[in-house]
């Protein structure tokens, strides 16, 4: 007999050589139905896979992130099969799971595959599947894999960096390939799928090696899941930040200006600097700073800090100067900055904590294939700041960081996010710098402080920054997708590299504790995903414009001066439309630029002194007519209910 540990804590015994699907039946047949992949002290395995010693056993289904990994790397082997009918000669390489589907590199050689070819891929891949073929694993030599893959140079590349006794091939139908492992029981799960696209992709990523055809796809247990996963697509087209930025004229890149690098037009920059000003006054309240550093560094610096041996080689190249052997780099984080600005005087506990803040400008080199509108630039502002603490005033200082963050979300409209506490990976520590003490403090430091706040938090080894553990905000948005978006980091070891100090009560040298925080992360990304997350309907007290005043004709333009005047005063942000068009063109034309009120003025509004207000979105429909005043009290209403003060 095994002994078989279970999540809920409880202990099973079971006959050796059971496997999950013995154990997901012994619960419940409804689970056993469900299940289709497992995991085995850690170790994916299959579900009917033996299990031959003692072990902790998790069972996965289609609503964990591990089956769906596990469900879509299997399509991708079917889909591989289909692809080497289809195309004879043809040489696969890799076909793993990715967040949303899969994909499989091949070499087609001089063969071409074109969304004409898609459907016929398709059908073949759900009538495999209805023949409901298992995977079954099986372990080969290393000399036997190597012949069985002697034409295809990829596949013998990546086996000659095997150890003998640790090769698998998966076999399902008349279908083999080389593979670690992670499948749902059989193919006949396999009820809906979609080629989504097909592009380039090099070898191994990289640029030197030849350029294979990468196709990616995505499969459901159910046909209605996959259409309602299309329908969602098509919403995140209508969303894409980079349409509504250039609809709502907020931001543009320029090929002479070079690539990632986003030019923010008056209506973006404003925006922007309504999101400074929400976060600098709520700064102020909690104690902090504002700060400015350069753009660039010496090299030293970054030398120092760390940076330079992680990233250097990846991120833009030395700036040289006249001068023979001075180099500085475009600065790539403004932490080794804050560093030396808290170097520059002697600090005793009693001024500590000191919290610098700068909505600093960074740089860092990204490949031109990874560049996306805002979400991956190569410049771009965090909201960057540092906190210097003593050890006894981590936790607090901490759990402040935490309701600073909580109060930008409410703020801003994002209500669904969990926790992420990033760790050091477990087994992997070369990464990372500093010694495991220092690690085990800050470590424990936010996994206490996430706690003791009742933050719905998950653990994620291997995601922590090289110079410390992370509290991630994960957030998602208005279509379901999750997004990173604030951190909170804990740091030892800058203060170690800098030799930062402070004298404490016992009139020692002690060095303080670092906390990093920037909770929106970078100024770029955060307005693409509340871009998308509201579908250019930002906040009432964040819109560009808040009304736009349409006059029926030439004859009471001058009324609508009077308004937007009244409404200035009111420190409401209005235009006029004095367009010679329609109405229902001005109206029209107004709903695509997503103002939120539309007030017209004619005759009986002149005459009354009243307003006729129109809803962006409502069409026509509670249209409402009063003065400009009521209208005022209307917005500041709607405005408090969202952005409240912060509390200390």
């Amino acid at each position: 007999m095994i002994k078989i540990s279970l999540p809920d804590g409880s202990v099973k015994e079971f006959e050796k050589n059971s496997t999950p699907m013995d154990v997901a039946r012994s619960i419940s047949e409804g689970l056993a139905r469900n299940v289709i992949s497992a995991s085995y002290n850690n170790t994916i395995v299959e579900t009917t896979t033996e299990l031959t010693t003692d072990g902790s056993l998790l069972l996965y289904t289609w609503n964990d992130k591990e089956g769906k990994k596990a469900f879509w790397h299997s399509t991708s082997h079917v889909m591989a099969q289909v692809l080497e009918e289809q195309y004879p000669g043809i040489k696969l390489t890799l076909g793993p799971a990715i967040d949303n589907g899969f994909y499989y590199d091949v070499d087609f050689g001089d063969t071409k595959i074109t969304e004409a070819d898609f459907k016929a891929i398709e059908d073949r891949i759900l009538e495999v599947s209805r023949e409901k073929h298992e995977f079954k694993m099986r372990a080969v030599s290393k000399a036997e894999a190597l012949e069985v893959y002697k034409n295809n140079e990829y596949k013998t590349e990546l086996i000659s960096n095997l150890e003998d006794g640790t090769i698998t091939f998966c076999d399902h139908a008349n279908f083999f390939d080389l593979c670690r492992g992670g499948h749902i029981p059989n193919t006949g799960l396999i009820k809906a799928m979609k080629i989504m696209s097909v592009a380039g992709a090099y070898w191994r990523g990289d640029e030197k090696n030849k350029q294979l055809t990468r196709v990616y796809g995505i499969s459901f247990p159910k046909q209605k899941e996959l259409t309602e996963y299309l329908e969602l697509l098509e919403e995140a087209k209508r969303r894409d930040h980079r349409k509504l930025g250039k609809e709502l004229d907020l931001f543009a890149f320029s090929q002479k200006v070079g690539q990632g690098l986003p030019l923010w037009l008056p209506k973006g920059a404003a925006l922007r600097d309504r999101l400074e000003q929400f976060l600098k006054k709520a700064q102020k309240k909690a104690g902090y700073e504002q700060v400015v550093t350069p753009h660039i560094g010496q090299k030293e610096l970054y030398v120092t800090s760390g940076h330079y041996a992680k990233y250097g080689a990846d991120s833009f190249q030395p700036i040289h100067t006249p001068a023979e052997g001075e180099e500085f780099l475009l600065k790539p984080m403004n932490c080794p900055h804050h560093c030396e600005i808290y170097n520059t005087r002697p600090w005793s506990y009693k001024d500590l904590p000191k919290r610098y803040a700068e909505f600093g400008t960074v740089y860092r080199y990204e490949q031109s294939g990874e560049l996306h509108g805002l979400t991956r630039v190569r410049g771009f502002t965090q909201d960057d700041a540092h906190i210097f603490c003593t050890p006894d005033q981590l936790d607090s200082e901490f759990k402040k960081v935490i309701d600073l963050v909580l109060y930008v979300f409410s703020s801003l409209g994002f209500e669904n996010f969990t926790a992420q506490i990033s760790l050091r990976d477990q087994e992997n520590r070369e990464k990372y710098i500093g010694s495991d003490e220092n690690w085990e403090k800050a470590e424990n430091a936010i996994i206490n402080a996430a706690r003791d706040k009742g933050l719905n938090t998950v653990v994620e080894y291997g995601e922590a920054a090289f110079y410390g553990p992370k509290l991630d905000f994960m957030v998602k948005d208005a279509l379901g997708r999750q997004w990173q978006l604030g951190t909170i980091q804990v740091d030892y070891n800058l203060p170690e590299r800098f030799e930062l100090s402070y004298k404490g009560a016992d009139n020692e040298m002690h060095r303080p504790v670092m906390i990093h925080r920037a909770p929106f992360g970078s100024m770029e990304r955060f307005i693409a995903i509340l871009l998308e997350h509201t579908a250019g309907n930002f906040p009432l007290w964040l819109m560009p414009e808040q009304a736009i005043i349409l006059s029926l004709s030439e004859k009471y333009e001058n009324y609508a001066e009077k308004v937007l005047t009244l409404l200035e005063n009111h420190e409401i942000r209005g235009l006029i439309d004095n367009r010679n068009e329609t109405i229902g063109k001005k109206i029209r034309d107004a709903e695509v630029k997503k103002i939120p009120f539309m007030i017209i003025v004619g005759d009986e509004e002149e005459k009354n002194g009243t307003i006729s207000v129109r809803r962006h979105g409502q069409e026509g429909k509670g249209n409402i007519t009063v003065t400009v005043d009521e209208f005022a009290r209307l917005v500041n209403e709607e405005i408090s209910k969202t952005l409240k003060p912060f509390v200390v």
